[in-house]
């Protein structure tokens, strides 16, 4: 067994002590978090170098990224690079015409033979470090992708006979990674026939640097320019990744980005990619009894900002990290909405903006996705796209194409819920709202009353099992964006010409199929085999609209979930994330941890990367939302406090989680008990809260009204800019956040080993 660990690293640090002055009449809100310390026990180290793209350090400031690993069999450490713009632009629009493209690496070439080392990715300061030992000395490197500069930065020092290591750049093959995944043994795709390559990449080696041109056969290239400046002992490179289309001067533009950069001082550089990450982490704080399921949760977080920003690429199936892989592109039948999920309730929504500016800017495009005939009234997307978001959609009832008719409703899902969170009716209004009219109306061109009096789908594609009738996830999609329409058409008054046809659509939609089992994947379509999606049970989760507030709900949705989890054969990672923020929903958080354990122990990679034949990045980040969803939920209009918690999890605080209806919350749990509740509200929404506290008292600058709706649910009239600190009655709170965990580093360290040549967490 080997041990991923490396000794302490020594790292200056500022306390950094966060407080809120509270409205008066309240004690203050103390927030006693060593931000350095803390995350300084999150980092993932390693004492035996990393050999693939799943086991090392990885880096992105949204647009740019590297990997780091040991190339196996090879003498050097590698530094795959990669830029998330970077797409191929045939005509067509499948994944062998319009993919995301690979650019290639760089090989830290040492004179002697690499004999050892080790690595860390210092999650606080967005760097990863790394020592190399060899058979002539060490090579030390500090790596960053800058926050602000387009540019990908690292410093080496080097000790013996070291001073001849080398930098050498290997370009990649410039064609679709699905085309060269179909070539490899594990391939199950075919490829197609007659695909012609992309021209050699040109290479021109200079002095001290280089670029390298890969053209493109349809337009476009993309450039990767570097330059190396030496000053004693440390020998810095500066690297940019850049891609145009359809004009050919990426070459110019990331020649001049590196000259740029490299004539800043570097003291500043630093400075400025750190500032932009420390203020990143404080938007929210978590802290659990549970040191490795805190550090996966801290790890996504920093993932999260890594592979987007709000005026940056959209977050497609692998982020800035391109490998080969049957996967090239954005996924749109479910990797992009559970991608998306996790930065709403950690208060990160203004990384949700490349999600809207990724639809709200191709709306033409997706008008054309539909056939010609709906085109005027009507918008869509297929199963996969580049950022265009240039994908057909099937036509309901013709089997000549897959129908899978309801993704751009489940993509403008995950525009409501930013927009729920945010709550800027300007943006529903001007931009959410049209968007999903279009996708509900092309449902409306096909359902048919049929002689039950009832409407009808013909048959619809459930991801990722097959065609139905009454295909429960398209009920389910078109039932939630009826009402969510008529929902915004009165908050906005709105008077839509289709109001009618809305509430028709809802009076009058058939019941969703169900069996003994429960949820069908259809009408005459029972779920009989595995099935890793949970396409079927979409009106459970995220919708929520089968959930716990109906009696006998509660039951339906338990004997649905643990029929859907028996069958196990074709289960992936997502498959967990998913049965365990169900078991949320209906309050069950011993099941909810068991299932996400399970991610862990049988799908994650040891540096929490995830794939499915080929690298995947939204199961970890929805597995960061599935402990969200046990420590606060806020459907139906109503903030819950601790839903979900597991028996093990005795102690909890967070901070400035955000909720529906633009609250910030914070909460501490002790002993198995909430000792407070601070909410705030953003919007001077409606506020409604569920907790385990039966009479709570309350403490704020005027005298709220506190209304007991019911056992454990209060309304408090709270108004825009307010907050209210919520406890138990007779108690004195400590009204603290603070870490739970003291352990030490190696303690919360996520548990990487490796174990006769097969990579599990624990």
């Amino acid at each position: 067994m080997r041990l991923y660990r490396v000794k302490l690293i020594a790292i200056p640090f500022i306390l950094m002590l966060f407080s809120f002055n509270l409205i008066a009449g309240t004690k203050p809100l103390a927030v006693n978090i060593n931000w350095p310390e803390f995350m300084n026990k999150q980092d993932l180290y390693w004492n035996v170098l990393p050999k693939s793209w799943d086991e090392g350090p990885f880096l992105g400031n949204g647009l740019l990224g590297v990997q780091i690993y040991e190339e196996p069999n090879e003498n050097y450490i590698r530094f795959e690079v990669g830029n998330s713009n970077v797409h191929d632009h045939r005509t067509g629009e499948d994944l062998f015409n319009r993919p995301r493209l690979l650019i290639g690496h760089f090989a830290l070439t040492p004179v002697g033979k690499i004999i050892g080392g080790e690595m860390r990715l210092d999650l606080w300061n967005a760097e990863a470090r790394g020592t190399i030992k060899t058979s002539k000395g060490s090579i030390s490197f500090r790596s960053i992708v800058h926050a602000h500069e387009m540019g990908i930065i690292t410093d080496v020092t080097f000790t013996g006979d070291e001073s001849g290591f080398r930098w050498e750049w290997k370009p990649a093959n410039a064609d679709s990674p699905r085309y060269l995944f179909s070539q490899t043994p594990a391939s199950y795709f075919k490829k197609p026939e007659g695909y012609i390559s992309n021209p050699q990449p040109i290479i021109n080696i200079q002095n001290g640097g280089g670029v390298c041109v890969q053209p493109l056969l349809e337009k476009g290239q993309t450039a990767t320019a570097w330059k190396e400046i030496s000053a004693q002992k440390e020998r810095t490179l500066y690297v940019n990744i850049s891609h145009s289309y359809p004009e050919n001067n990426a070459q110019s533009l990331a020649v001049n980005a590196v000259e740029r950069i490299s004539k800043m001082k570097e003291n500043k550089l630093v400075q400025s990619h750190r500032k932009w990450w420390h203020k990143y982490y404080p938007a929210s704080f978590l802290s659990l009894p549970d040191a490795k399921m805190e550090n996966f949760y801290w790890i996504q977080m920093y993932k999260l900002a890594s592979a987007t920003r709000a005026d940056r690429a959209l977050i497609d199936n692998t982020g800035p990290w391109l490998t080969v892989t049957p996967w090239p592109n954005a996924w749109w039948n479910l990797n992009v909405q559970l991608t998306y999920w996790a930065l709403n309730p950690s208060n990160r929504t203004e990384l949700g903006a490349s999600l809207e500016n990724a639809l709200y800017g191709n709306i033409q495009n997706l008008i054309m996705n539909v056939p010609e005939l709906y085109r005027y009234n009507s918008a869509g997307i297929g199963r996969s796209s580049d950022f265009s978001n240039v994908s057909p959609v099937g036509e309901p009832g013709k089997l000549t194409s897959t129908p899978e008719v309801g993704l751009l409703t489940w993509a403008c899902h995950n525009l409501w819920l930013l927009y729920r969170f945010k709550m800027d009716d300007q943006l529903l209004k001007e931009k959410l709202f049209p968007l999903l009219k279009k996708s509900v109306n092309y449902y409306l061109h096909f359902l048919k009353e049929d002689n039950d009096g009832k409407l009808h789908l013909p048959t619809t594609y459930s991801p990722e099992y097959g065609v139905a009738e009454d295909c429960n996830f398209d009920l389910a999609l078109l039932r939630w964006g009826c009402e969510t329409l008529l929902n915004t058409c009165s908050r906005l008054s709105i008077s839509d010409e289709l109001i009618p046809r809305w509430k028709e659509v809802l009076d009058k939609l058939t019941d969703y199929p169900i069996d003994t089992n429960g949820f069908m994947i259809g009408r005459n379509t029972p779920y009989e085999k595995s099935h890793r999606h949970y396409s079927h049970l979409l009106s459970i989760y995220p919708l929520y609209l089968t959930n716990i507030e109906k009696e006998g709900n509660k039951e339906l949705i338990e004997r649905s979930l643990n029929y859907w989890q028996s069958k196990k054969g074709h289960h992936e990672g997502y498959s967990l994330t998913g049965a365990s923020s169900i078991s949320s929903a209906i309050g069950n958080g011993n099941d909810a941890l068991f299932y996400l354990n399970g991610l862990f122990s049988k799908f994650l990679r040891p540096n929490t990367m995830y794939k499915e034949a080929g690298p995947v990045i939204e199961t970890p980040l929805s597995g960061a939302q599935s402990i969200h969803d046990m420590l606060i939920q806020s459907w139906g209009g109503k903030i819950r406090i601790f839903p979900a918690v597991p028996d093990k999890w005795n102690d909890i605080v967070f901070h400035n989680f955000r909720t529906e209806g633009a609250f910030l919350t914070s909460a501490r749990r002790e002993n198995g008990k909430t000792t407070f509740i601070r909410i705030k509200s953003l919007a001077g929404e409606p506020c409604i809260f569920i907790s385990d506290m039966i009479t709570p008292s309350f403490k704020g600058a005027r005298k709220f009204k506190l209304t007991n709706l019911a056992k454990g649910i209060f309304s408090i009239d709270l108004k825009k800019n307010e907050e209210i600190v919520l406890f138990p009655k007779g108690t004195e709170p400590i009204l603290d956040i603070n870490p739970i965990n003291k352990g030490t580093h190696e303690q919360n360290n996520f548990g990487i080993r490796k174990i006769n040549n097969s990579f599990s967490c624990f």
